[in-house]
């Protein structure tokens, strides 16, 4: 009897939760092969509302996914890890040791075997090689540094009321997250101003920096300078054309020795995938150590790993870059493996090529405003959309999300029961 195939998949985000959620029902439950999930934390939270998280505007506890139950309803295992090597001789992934909360090792480095490797970890932020960013800056791009980041913006918020004094925030980076992370926070203490102090609004300053000309690069100049104008008239400070050439605690040094000073700064600047990548197991990599993959987003030189995400450098047929890291091209590339990966396992059906569908961007600016961009594809190709219509549109995205892994019957159930407690809980995390 022939042994089920071990697929592997590294990363629990948006693409690594949709692929282990269709492979395990359509393998793992009938035994055709086992799907294992590996992830360091336990729960899946939909990256693009980690600034949400960070402001303390959406409570994380109702947005999460526990991969425990998930993988239980879904026919996959979950095992808690973090990827730090690869064997390619011998098909293990090597995942470092566990800590305990007390101290210690709560599990030992350990090795899991596979037959297919599914490469979904995901990016992080580019220092760029910045003297003291990890040392004096916040990170966003994951739950837990999300948390900390609304733990110490809770504390500060408190002692700039307390002692009467501004708060001053900074962030780097005018990409999608460091503009919809700035205008959340203007509205958190809008939001703070009807539980005590109502000026504590006024206590916010902001200061937003960004390398490039113009904020938001990736979007039309109509929206960048429509994000712009809005976030000046929220009352923040915006520059660009400004590079960043060092941190210090009290914040960051720019052009010629300038300091933008801040109790609090954020580095939301450049995109590259996890050190421990650049060069794995003698994989091609590029220079933000994504894995590079061909048309079938498997590796140049093994055929049993695939990447995709945020960690793939794909670039298409007579491009000039690679598809960029966003939650978009994560989607369609996890929804195309898990249509074509099960003949490919079962009967080793050639695999096709991958094919992004430009359906455009978004970018909403808490309740303020919202841009976005159709794409190519659609009734209104190429248009630009902007307040209540792409507003709605930015939240639809996180209800495909929810639908794509639950089914359409819990995923009404979930944002039912989300609506409801929104009316007994705070608007904002107070505790």
């Amino acid at each position: 009897m022939k042994k089920p195939t071990r697929i592997v998949i590294v990363g629990g985000g948006i693409a690594g939760i949709l692929l282990a959620t269709r492979l395990g029902d359509r393998l793992g439950r009938t035994a055709e092969a086992t799907v294992t999930l590996i992830d360091r934390s336990a729960t899946h939270i939909w990256k693009p509302m980690l600034h949400t998280i960070a402001a303390g505007t959406r409570d994380v506890n109702q947005q999460r996914v526990i991969f425990l139950s998930h993988a239980r309803q879904h026919g996959f295992t979950y095992q808690p890890g973090e990827m730090c090597g690869l064997d390619r001789q011998l098909r293990e992934v090597q995942l470092a040791g566990i800590s305990a909360y007390e101290g210690g090792l709560m599990l030992e480095p350990r090795t899991v075997p596979y037959d297919v490797l599914l490469l979904s970890i995901g990016s992080r932020a580019n220092d760029f090689g910045v003297p003291g960013v990890m040392e004096h800056c916040h990170l966003i791009d994951s739950q837990q540094q999300a948390e900390t980041f609304n733990v110490a913006l809770r504390e500060r918020a408190l002692r700039s009321v307390v002692k009467d004094e501004e708060l001053r925030v900074a962030i780097v980076g005018a990409g999608a997250t460091g503009v919809e992370l700035s205008a959340e926070l203007s509205h958190l203490f809008e939001l703070a101003g009807s539980y005590g102090d109502p000026t504590i609004r006024k206590r916010l300053s902001l200061t937003l920096l960004e390398a490039g000309p113009r904020v938001l690069p990736a979007f039309p100049p109509e929206i960048s300078s429509a994000s712009q104008q809005r976030l000046e008239k929220i009352g923040f400070r915006v520059m660009t054309s400004t590079g960043v050439s060092s941190v210090e605690p009290g914040g960051f040094r720019y052009g010629d020795g300038k300091l933008a000073e801040a109790d609090l700064m954020v580095w939301a600047a450049g995109v590259k995938a996890p050190d421990f990548m650049n060069g794995l197991a003698g994989l091609a990599t590029n220079r933000a150590n994504q894995i590079v993959v061909s048309g079938t987003l498997q590796a140049l030189h093994d055929e049993n790993i695939f990447a995709l995400g945020d960690c793939a450098a794909l670039t298409p047929e007579g491009a000039q870059r690679p598809l960029p890291p966003t939650a978009q091209v994560a989607t369609q590339q996890a929804e195309h493996l898990a249509r074509y990966l099960p003949e490919w396992v079962r009967h080793n059906k050639p695999l096709p090529g991958f094919k992004f569908r430009d359906f455009g961007s978004l970018v909403s600016l808490s309740d303020y405003d919202a841009f976005g961009t159709l794409g190519r594809f659609g009734f209104y190709p190429g248009g630009l959309i902007r307040g209540r219509l792409a507003q709605l549109s930015h939240a639809m995205l996180y209800r495909r999300h929810q639908q794509a892994l639950h089914g359409f019957r819990r995923a009404t159930l979930l944002w039912t029961a989300e609506q409801i407690n929104g009316l007994a809980q705070p608007d904002i995390r107070l505790a």
